[in-house]
């Protein structure tokens, strides 16, 4: 048994694997952390490994494991040409998500969009090679920078809009954010469209589910991509 963690910008990801199948997912804040993966620990005994990706803080005491712990870092074995101009400064979720997409579609046009703190755009194509993306302020920080940077504007909790036209101030406010965001996505990705004839398009993170509702059918979307691109890269790796 492989267990993975996404250790991202607001939450944390264990995800207990057995031949590549999800056995266990646990999504936690930080400071639940330690007691968590010792639960998981005791509670699948035949985990032989853990397979990180770490975007936030650095996570302290893995060492103190009895298990051996594969970090995924800049100097990992990628299955794809990194073309990104600062390889040094590409984030190893998007380095790790590009993967996943190569070795799940190889020789395919991928555009993979994460949702979560911050929305990134990564593009993959038929060479397997990563050409690079974009970054852009997620769902929950548009509404956050609403509030902390005006007088008056309220913090809201994602909500799909009634209409373009918001009639009140917490409307206006969902109109702008959600629909901003889908337009946003929407953009992107027929640009992309327009660009390949044959392509995939994935999106994952933790909106989702909340942004798949209101886009496009073509969009693959998979919350738990990162963390199955983990499992792919770790068995590329093995096999390297």
């Amino acid at each position: 048994m492989i267990l993975a963690i996404d250790k991202g910008n607001s939450k944390t990801k264990l995800a207990l694997f057995q031949d590549f199948n999800l056995i266990e997912l646990v999504i936690i804040d930080a400071f639940e952390f330690d007691k968590k993966l010792l639960e998981l620990i005791k509670k699948y005994p035949k985990i032989s490994e853990i397979v990180l990706a770490n975007v936030g803080k650095p996570i302290e005491n893995l060492e103190n494991l009895n298990l051996k712990i594969n970090f995924i870092h800049h100097q990992s074995m990628f299955p794809f040409e990194n073309l990104y101009q600062t390889p040094h400064t590409l984030g190893i979720d998007r380095a790790v998500l590009a993967a996943g997409a190569v070795l799940k579609c190889p020789n395919s046009n991928t555009l993979i969009i994460d949702a979560g703190t911050c929305v990134t755009f990564d593009y993959v194509n038929e060479k397997n090679q990563y050409l690079g993306g974009a970054i852009s302020p997620g769902l929950l920080l548009r509404y956050k920078s609403l509030h902390d940077y005006t007088a008056n504007l309220p913090l809201l909790s994602p909500n799909y809009p009634k209409n373009e036209v918001g009639d009140t101030t917490f409307e206006a406010i969902h109109s702008g954010v959600v629909n901003g965001l889908i337009s946003e996505i929407q953009y992107i990705t027929d640009n992309f469209r327009s660009r390949y004839e044959k392509f995939n398009i994935i999106l994952t993170g933790g909106d989702t589910l909340f942004l798949a509702k209101r886009l496009k059918n073509t969009i693959f979307a998979n919350s738990n991509f990162l963390l199955e691109s983990l499992i792919l890269l770790h068995q590329y790796q093995q096999k390297k």
